[in-house]
């Protein structure tokens, strides 16, 4: 007697999706348009300037020193810089 092989459900299931999307992605077709550059010198010229006003006045401060790093070609003196709002 001879049996047929059969997948599992999830396995068909799997293999029907992958089908699915990739029959959509050929039917959208290509994921920019020809004129991509022209457009997006256009959007970067086109963005808007956001201004935030606060309701409480916000202090930012700030402690900077310089600090000693040693390094392989000798002791470096870095910038060093600590803020936090108040």
């Amino acid at each position: 007697m001879l049996r047929r092989c059969q997948t599992s459900g999830i396995a068909r299931n799997w293999a029907r999706c992958a089908l699915a999307a990739l029959f959509c992605a050929l039917l959208a077709g290509p994921a920019t348009p020809a004129s991509a550059g022209a457009s997006d010198k256009a959007y970067a010229q086109a963005r808007p300037h956001v201004t935030i006003h606060p309701r409480h006045r916000v202090l930012r401060y700030c402690r900077s020193w310089l600090a000693e790093e040693y390094r392989v070609s000798g002791p470096v003196i870095v910038p060093r810089m600590y803020c936090w709002w108040g």
